[in-house]
């Protein structure tokens, strides 16, 4: 009887078997259809492109993804200018206040001009990236950087300086809105978070090289203007790298140049693949559909902040990020580094050469987000990296309490670790800072967008870094870093696990469609998914919480 029921149940398998082949098949017939009218209607945009003048410094390369990862490296390389002369200042703060004869005060504004140009630069970034292009801004972001560099060299009187800040500070803003747009409208939506990112990375390699130009010029006569100075060499290679860079294709897009969008997607991502070709097409209907949707209020198109709730969601969602990431004081500890390191014992050389310690951690740190955020995703990443980042700030605070007279090396020791950990964890966790501002916002808005995200970093880190000595003396050091600081950072903790959506390996138009939904659809999804980890938690089931796909 057994032998009977297996011959029926093979008998069955057989001829379901066939229906399967069938409809593998049909959907295997399904893609080549699909796939033959994108080509088709590529090879008309191909034809058109062929009447079309070549640029004047067009380059290419056979791989397009070649051309890629020089796009990639040269614009992130803002990041580097930005990181350096946030850290060039704080070699410069050793002499340069006696060499000019400035106030406590005055030291303060040279110090938050700065973050104070930046969010000057940051309200340029509307305009210039509508009307001038991303890869034009950061040309004359470069050009920023070399007037205000040049002016704090030669400076001979606070307002010098802090004409010089500024100028620079303007540099940093319209660069550090624009270069992460620039990237993530450029680059495939399965790498973006790690490409992306690369741009603090980038921060965290100039800070580190701030540091070491620091180191070795610090004791020669009229050190602080090489120190300052020094960022000109940079500013100058990636001015030219620029020049034989190509605009963005979904700026090109959005400005209704689409055959100049062929050409440069051509040269940078290619149409090898199924998912360039659905991308490009997708991308072109999606600004379509854009430009029909705000037809009415084109004049006024930052209007849809107040009256699109999915414009409305993504503007408030990626501030609130980075207000909570700021107010953490990560750039007032690095403008003062130096100076913390004094106050801990080291003397003024030996000051210098241990910010290097601080710097390293931040650059380390960034690393494991340029290799594994994308696989991991934003939200289990960011929630992930703040209780690292926690600790060290609690460590921060118990070194503030040993007495350094009778206990130097364990002051040293706890308060440099405290250091290392904080620096490190917000390195990671800071590419945040970056990627989610420069995906959230729709094509047509995405410049006013970074415009209010970019002012709003700048604006809290001169709020932190220009209030940081007042704050410390009237709150202390320890309730600065554990009650200010520790509360922000538990406070974003909170609000990341509650209203945090995930982005990984979604297009910038797949992204759309998510902040359509209404918050409390994203809330229950997220509370949903922190219930069954405090579960999979309580049972050890620890390979589940700590896959590289939890919970989709």
């Amino acid at each position: 009887m057994s032998e009977a029921k297996d011959l029926d149940v093979l008998a069955d398998a057989h001829k379901e078997a066939p229906i399967a082949v069938e409809m593998d098949h049909v959907d295997l017939k399904e893609n080549q259809v699909s796939e033959a009218a994108m080509d088709a209607e590529l090879q008309l945009l191909e034809e058109q492109l062929q009447s079309l003048p070549k640029a004047k410094f067009e380059i290419s390369f056979s791989n397009p993804a070649i051309y890629t990862w020089i796009l990639v490296g040269f614009a992130s390389m803002g990041g580097l200018l930005s990181g350096l002369d946030q850290s060039l200042i704080s070699g410069a703060n050793i002499s340069l206040p006696d060499a000019l004869h400035l106030s406590s005060s005055q030291a303060s504004l040279v110090n938050g001009g700065m973050p104070l140009g930046a969010v000057a630069g940051a309200l340029l970034l509307s305009p210039a990236n509508e009307y001038l292009g991303r890869r034009m801004s950061i040309i004359v972001s470069c050009i920023l950087y070399t007037v205000g560099a040049g002016l704090e060299a030669g400076a001979i009187n606070f307002g010098m300086i802090f004409a010089g800040r500024m100028v620079l500070g303007a540099g940093v803003g319209l660069e550090g809105g624009t270069v992460p747009v620039y990237v993530a409208e450029s680059v495939p939506s399965k790498i973006r978070g790690n490409l992306v990112s690369l741009y603090q990375l980038n921060i965290a390699l100039g800070e580190v090289l701030g540091y070491a130009v620091a180191a070795i010029f610090i004791g020669v006569d009229g050190d602080w203007r090489y120190i300052l100075g020094s960022s000109l060499v940079f500013s100058t290679i990636l001015l030219v790298g620029m020049l034989f860079l190509p605009e963005s294709p979904r700026y090109l897009m959005h400005k209704g140049r689409e055959i100049e969008a062929y050409d440069v997607w051509k040269r940078i991502r290619g149409f090898n693949d199924f998912d360039a070709k659905d991308e490009f097409l997708g991308m072109r209907q999606a600004v379509q559909i854009e430009a029909e949707e705000q037809s009415q209020t084109k004049k006024y198109a930052w209007m849809d902040f107040f009256t699109n709730p999915r414009a409305r969601r993504a503007i408030v969602y990626a501030n609130i990020m980075i207000f909570l990431g700021q107010f953490t004081g990560v750039n007032a500890v690095m403008y003062y580094m130096s100076t913390l390191m004094e106050a801990i014992g080291f003397d003024e050389k030996k000051a210098v050469f241990m910010s290097l310690v601080g710097g390293g951690s931040l650059m380390i740190g960034a690393i494991p987000a340029v290799l594994y955020m994308e696989r991991f995703g934003r939200r289990y990443w960011a929630n992930a990296m703040l209780p690292g980042f926690f600790i060290g700030l609690v460590l921060v605070g118990v070194g503030y309490t040993i007495d350094y007279s009778k206990h130097p090396a364990a002051a040293e020791g706890v308060y440099l670790t405290g250091i290392i950990l904080y620096m490190s964890f917000f390195g990671s966790y800071a590419c945040l800072t970056w990627v989610i501002p420069s995906e959230v916002f729709p094509t047509y808005l995405r410049s006013y967008g970074m415009t209010t995200a970019d002012a709003n970093l700048f604006l809290c880190s001169f709020i932190v870094t220009y209030n940081f000595t007042r704050m410390m003396d009237s709150m202390t050091r320890i309730g600065l870093t554990l009650g200010f600081y520790g509360g922000i950072a538990v406070l974003g903790w909170f609000y990341q696990i509650i209203f945090m959506p995930e982005t990984k390996n979604k297009s910038l138009e797949e992204i759309d469609e998510l902040f359509s939904q209404p918050t409390s659809v994203i809330v229950k999804k997220n509370m949903k998914q922190t219930s069954q980890v405090i579960r999979d938690l309580a049972h050890f089931r620890l390979r589940k919480v700590f896959s590289p796909e939890p919970y989709n």
